[in-house]
């Protein structure tokens, strides 16, 4: 089984290079300045989400932000896994599969009662993985952000 491990403020550099990746790929443009900025509180045990680490803490595989929020809809807080990542050359072996089973179990545990997640709706391979791990398609609703 692969290690889920929660983040600490020790682990922010073992952490920004993952990010940066990730960034990179989805063309999210920012710097390691905005991104540390935007993690350290998480790491210093923001209420409003989480950093789990996936795979060795000193060398990890992978990372997983959860945002916490409330919802009357689904009776109390839920989450957003905001980012999801592991290292290209590990993909395809089921981790992804692990983390989004063990995951939900958990913070069920912890009272959440919804999770959600956001996929391009054009990654059908990443939809496929989301559909087997019970995530449903919304189709009445559609996500929309206004930048602050």
């Amino acid at each position: 089984m692969t290690a889920l491990t929660l983040a600490k403020p020790d682990d922010l550099d073992r952490l920004i290079p993952l990010i940066a990746a990730f960034h990179a790929g989805e063309g999210i443009e920012f710097d390691d300045e905005v991104r540390r900025r935007a993690l350290t509180p998480l790491l210093e045990g923001s209420p409003h989400g989480a950093v789990y680490i996936i795979g060795p803490v000193r060398s990890p595989i992978g990372y997983v932000v959860i945002s916490f929020g409330w919802s009357l809809e689904f009776g109390g807080m839920d989450g957003f896994i905001d980012e999801l990542y592991i290292r290209p050359g590990v993909r395809g072996r089921g981790i992804g599969s692990e983390i989004l089973s063990s995951l939900p179990k958990a913070l069920a545990g912890a009272g959440l009662r919804a999770l959600h997640l956001e996929v391009h709706r054009n990654n059908e391979k990443a939809r496929a993985l989301y559909r087997r791990m019970h995530f449903e398609e919304r189709d009445q609703y559609h996500l929309m952000t206004r930048r602050l």
